[in-house]
């Protein structure tokens, strides 16, 4: 994808903030959507595919934790928060949720630009979850990716650096249907010598280990002559 197919969501109350931003960005040959609330983000978020979103922490309706939180329920698309808190605990909390960048205002529309190729150029090849603690139907399954710790029912579970991988590619994308070869690439890495179907003795043994029934797996998801996709919610 070039610069000039790559969209950026910008989503601020103030008005000149939004004008500003947009128009820089425009400038340097993106195509830009903005919205001065939440709820008008998220819907523009998914209509749009959007490459990478800047994301105001204070807004009047929804807060920019909670548009984080549900943007990464859905999609690893790379998110710089705005945020005029400085404190140490809201930066890191920002990014645990998921964001993968923040700037204090106010800020240089040099520094906004240099953050924002930053952020793109790291996303496009970093193998990251959705975000660091990922807790799915109702605590059943927790991944927590900073301490590379899995519970299974509020029990340690422990994965093989192959089936951890493997979890790790089906999350940071969860509505894709991933194929043998694409899991292999992304989880075992090219050194991996042996037979596509060796993917699938790692994704049964990984449902041993996660699903209340293997047999009807919930988590790891089988796509009748397509692959695996993830299906905790």
């Amino acid at each position: 994808m070039s610069k000039n197919d790559k969209k950026i969501l910008v989503v601020d109350d103030e008005v000149k903030i939004l004008e500003v931003v947009t128009s820089f960005l425009q400038s340097k040959g993106f195509i830009t959507f903005s919205a001065e609330t939440g709820a008008e983000a998220l819907q523009i978020f998914d209509t749009e595919n959007i490459s990478l979103i800047i994301l105001d922490l204070m807004l009047p309706d929804i807060s920019g934790e909670d548009i984080c939180t549900k943007i990464r329920k859905k999609s690893r698309v790379p998110i710089i928060m705005l945020t005029a808190k400085v404190e140490e605990n809201n930066i890191l909390e920002g990014l645990k949720i998921g964001a993968d960048d923040y700037i204090t205002k106010p800020f240089s529309l040099k520094e906004l630009h240099g953050r924002v190729e930053a952020v793109l150029r790291r996303s496009s090849d970093d193998l990251i979850p959705l975000f660091i603690r990922n807790s799915y139907n109702e605590g059943d399954l927790i991944v927590d990716f900073e301490s590379n710790t899995i519970k299974k029912k509020q029990v340690p579970v422990s994965l093989t650096p192959s089936e951890l991988k493997i979890l790790s590619a089906l999350i940071k994308y969860p509505s894709k249907v991933f194929t043998r070869n694409e899991l292999i690439e992304l989880a075992l890495g090219d050194e991996f010598l042996g037979f596509d179907r060796a993917i699938d003795s790692h994704i049964k043994n990984l449902r041993q280990k996660i699903e209340d029934n293997p047999k009807e797996p919930v988590y790891v998801l089988t796509i009748y002559g397509k692959g695996y996709k993830f299906g905790g919610e």
